[in-house]
């Protein structure tokens, strides 16, 4: 019988197949939205719906698996759940802040295509039961000396990536609304050293929860949005470089300070 061990232990060995693959197939082909759009991947969406869709899975998913776990009455499990769902909520329910704010940055006549959203739609469905899945019913949290102490540590590094995050929306968006068309060099702040803080900030905050959690499903997570993000981020900096030439200041980075 394929139970759901089984299942867990396959996808979670999926996800660090996936993780490099995705890194290699990213060096030589970028996702067609934002900067990078493109004709020939299909019918578009409109960018709001498409986050909303994507990203939605990530809490109803979530929501769903939970209670059936048998940690769900655990109240550390409670508390490590909670920056992954963090993460996403908004004030209008199951659209979360920092793809809000880059709905808003991005908002075209264009469109997102529809099929890089079911790509991320299925991949975090696959993330959401893993992340869940090993919270509310696989980890161990009886004589668990340390819990706390990783957790109030991780929850430090995560809400410091957060902070960078949600602030390099902001300056995205506040560059969008002065007018007059077209992109413009962001500046201030973690601009000043990197080109795209705001995956810096994502991948600082999954870097915390992998501390958190201190399990595989975890580490493979924060595994894989590097590979997602770096070259994304690379690819990012190489546009600014070529758009704006000498007007682009050269000391900047891709994503990590000083060194990519």
């Amino acid at each position: 019988m394929f139970s759901d061990q089984t299942l867990f232990h396959y996808s979670l060995l999926s996800l660090y197949i996936a993780a490099p693959f995705t890194a290699f197939s990213l060096l030589f082909l970028q996702a067609p939205y934002g900067k990078h759009r493109r004709p020939g991947w299909g019918t578009t969406i409109s960018p709001p719906l498409a986050w909303f869709l994507m990203e939605s899975p990530t809490l109803w998913l979530t929501l769903l698996l939970f209670p059936l776990g048998q940690n769900h009455s655990n109240p550390k499990s409670h508390f490590l759940i909670s920056p992954f769902l963090f993460h996403f909520p908004h004030p209008t329910p199951l659209y979360p802040l920092p793809l809000h704010l880059k709905a808003i940055h991005r908002k075209t006549t264009s469109g997102f295509p529809s099929s890089v959203a079911a790509m991320a739609f299925f991949f975090n469905l696959w993330n959401s039961y893993l992340q869940a899945r090993w919270v509310s019913h696989y980890a161990t949290y009886e004589n668990d000396g340390w819990f706390w102490w990783r957790f109030a540590g991780g929850m430090v590094v995560f809400v410091s990536g957060f902070a960078v995050n949600v602030w390099s929306d902001m300056v995205l968006v506040g560059l969008k609304s002065e007018g007059g068309g077209g992109y413009k060099v962001p500046r201030g702040g973690w601009f000043e050293v990197v080109s795209c803080p705001n995956y810096l900030g994502e991948i600082v905050e999954w870097s915390g929860w992998a501390f958190m959690t201190w399990s595989w499903a975890g580490l493979g997570f924060f595994l894989y949005t590097c590979a997602n993000l770096m070259p994304r981020a690379q690819a990012h900096h190489k546009w600014y470089l070529e758009k704006f030439g000498e007007d682009y200041p050269k000391n900047r980075k891709a994503v990590i300070p000083f060194v990519y």
